[in-house]
């Protein structure tokens, strides 16, 4: 059985590789991804493996790429299924090759190797604006 780190690079793997299919196979059937500091047009919850993939695979379409997830510093709490992530995710507009990047928290629950709960403060206010690009 996988370990939260190990799950964690499996995430970072998928997520560089633009997956989306493989980052969504790693929730569980159950599992919800949070985004309470959602951009306009974003849902705040997402509940269930199928809703993560619909909705990743979906997002896939917005004109950019990941291109470094740049682990600033990683929190193993005293509950053994927690873990903190202090991350900075570096993304290139497709439409203009313009890089930028963007800083988050990430809180994750990771039970028998699958993401029980991602909740993601990402710093909205970083992200370009896609439609105008």
């Amino acid at each position: 059985m996988e370990g939260p780190l190990e799950v964690l690079e499996r995430r970072r793997r998928a997520l560089l590789d633009g997956d989306m299919g493989a980052f969504a196979g790693l929730f569980a059937e159950d599992g919800v991804l949070e985004m309470p500091f959602v951009v306009d047009g974003l849902p705040s919850r997402l509940e269930g493996r199928e809703a993560i993939r619909e909705f990743s695979t979906r997002a896939g379409g917005i004109p950019f790429e990941v291109v470094e997830l740049r682990t600033v510093q990683v929190h193993q709490t005293s509950d053994p299924e927690v873990v903190i992530l202090e991350l900075v995710s570096v993304a290139r507009l497709t439409t203009t090759g313009e890089t930028f990047e963007v800083p988050c928290i990430q809180v994750f629950r990771i039970r028998d190797g699958r993401i029980v709960l991602f909740r993601d403060y990402v710093g909205a206010n970083a992200l370009p604006d896609v439609t105008a690009a």
